[in-house]
């Protein structure tokens, strides 16, 4: 693997070694299920993805693209697993899943390829998973139009987020196989706004996500203290 590239091999495979697991609802993804029409829904209220072009970062096995894809969007998903790619592809044709195309590359690559060429940029559950995480930023800003719009989600850095995210979610509750998540590599909402600012990214709105481990249920609020999402508008 090129030593340059913005990824970390274990991260990779660590996912392509579930990839075949992506679509079934029960598996380590269903979090990911339950969520997406949440931030789903928060995306359209903001971005109105109908017929626009879309760029999904960390795809994965492509729920959130096909998701978007689904709403009228034209989306491109990159991952660099080749094995969720697959998976993606395979279910978008299975599915009869129209406008939604998937690529091997990294977010830095296709900046250099297609910049400012999407309307509406998503990178959800991605940025905790890189050793640099401003790159990524930096390749949304490149990558989407001016006027346009990048959505992120990730994981705040402090004890709370340790406790939940991490004790929580992968040890106690078990919703995510152990050793999803590193804590050194959470980010707090403020150092992602700071990466947003230093390349033109304003930040628009904010959400957090929270869960009931009683009732399994996931919901939006103005929580930011575990996982957080951003909206940036690009002027």
């Amino acid at each position: 693997m090129n030593n340059n590239l913005n990824a970390d091999p274990a991260e990779l495979a660590k996912f392509s070694d579930l990839a075949h697991r992506w679509w079934d609802p029960e598996s380590e993804f269903r979090p990911l299920h339950q969520i997406n029409p949440l931030r789903l829904g928060w995306i359209e209220g903001i971005a109105q993805i109908n017929s626009k072009r879309v760029l999904d970062i960390g795809c994965g096995g492509g729920i959130l693209s096909d998701a978007m894809a689904r709403k009228g969007a034209k989306v491109t998903g990159i991952d660099l697993s080749v094995k969720a790619l697959r998976v993606a592809e395979l279910h978008a044709l299975e599915a009869g899943t129209r406008d939604v195309e998937y690529r091997e590359i990294s977010a830095e690559a296709l900046a250099l390829q297609e910049p400012a060429s999407f309307d509406v940029v998503t990178c959800m559950e991605m940025l905790e998973h890189v050793p640099d995480p401003s790159s990524i930023v930096r390749a949304c800003s490149a990558l989407v139009r001016p006027g346009g719009w990048v959505f992120f989600s990730t994981l705040n850095r402090n004890p709370k987020a340790f406790l939940f995210a991490i004790l929580g979610a992968e040890y106690v509750l078990q919703l995510l196989p152990k050793g999803t998540h590193e804590y050194a590599k959470f980010i707090k909402p403020s150092e992602l706004a700071s990466y947003g600012r230093a390349v033109g990214l304003e930040l628009t709105d904010t959400r957090g996500m929270e869960y009931n481990p009683l009732t399994r249920r996931y919901w939006l609020s103005h929580n930011t203290s575990v996982n957080y999402l951003f909206a940036m508008h690009k002027a």
